[in-house]
């Protein structure tokens, strides 16, 4: 049996699930002891030196990354098949997941940053969470143009695009910003979501949004450290908030990716 180390808010750990699911791939998934203040250790840490979630356990095989993971099962469960033939359009389905992954996860995890952990208050989280809107709006349009008026992604079948897609439209939406009614983004999502993988993972993930305001207080105290990789901090900064990251320096309650152990 496959162990899946994960948690369900991290849409990369969703994407993962969904193929699994998709792929009708059995597994169990287990969320990483110390992950929130970077302390995880043992069979976790040695799958995924970069102590990020998801890390895979297939066996003698260890895998992190969502997108190397689910590339592995491409190569090791073909069918049914998440990518499609035509070498331009696979390419294509990649670069959808890499735009969602290296930019649009920035906007969402910085919404975590001001709802959840109260990084920024008065001003400055009005001019964040302005930004983050208009960003939204914008990554919006540009996968309304890249749906066009097919019923998914790829075409007439549900893969590798949407299931990249699906945990981060849902993640904005469970802040607020959902995509304009009746536009072709908003008539996908509601087929996404309507089928059980998508479901599954995305009712898992707004079970644990459940009390986690309540977490600000460990956040501030130091004794929960959020992870400020590459193009979170890069979405901090030009967002403005510059001040939050002196800050969580000042405090240690940010951390950074570590050296493997």
């Amino acid at each position: 049996m496959i162990l899946l180390y994960e948690h369900p808010l991290s849409p990369y750990a969703q994407k993962v699930k969904i193929a699994l699911d998709e792929k009708g791939i059995g597994y169990e998934t287990r969320v990483p002891d110390g992950i929130g203040v970077g302390g995880a250790q043992g069979e976790f840490a040695a799958a995924s030196p970069r102590l990020e979630v998801p890390a895979l356990i297939d066996g003698e095989t260890t895998l992190f990354d969502s997108t190397i993971i689910l590339e592995y099962f491409e190569d090791k469960w073909p069918d049914p098949a998440l990518l499609p033939i035509d070498p331009a359009e696979r390419a294509r389905q990649r670069l959808i997941e890499d735009m969602l992954d290296t930019h649009f996860e920035a906007i969402i995890w910085g919404l975590g940053e001001l709802h959840w952990f109260k990084r920024g208050k008065g001003d400055l989280a009005g001019k964040m969470e302005r930004a983050a809107k208009e960003q939204i709006a914008a990554y919006h349009r540009w996968l309304e143009q890249q749906i066009g008026n097919a019923e998914w992604f790829a075409g007439d079948r549900f893969g590798w695009g949407d299931l990249s897609t699906a945990p981060y439209i849902n993640g904005a939406a469970g802040f607020g910003y959902e995509p304009p009614q009746g536009s072709r983004l908003s008539d996908w999502l509601g087929r996404a979501n309507e089928r059980a993988s998508v479901a599954s993972a995305n009712a898992a993930a707004v079970a644990a949004m459940s009390g986690m305001e309540s977490i600000a207080g460990a956040v501030d105290a130091g004794m929960f450290k959020r992870e400020y990789r590459d193009h979170r901090l890069e979405w901090i900064v030009k967002s403005g908030g510059l001040a939050i990251v002196e800050a969580g320096l000042q405090k240690d309650n940010i951390r950074f990716t570590p050296p493997p152990a």
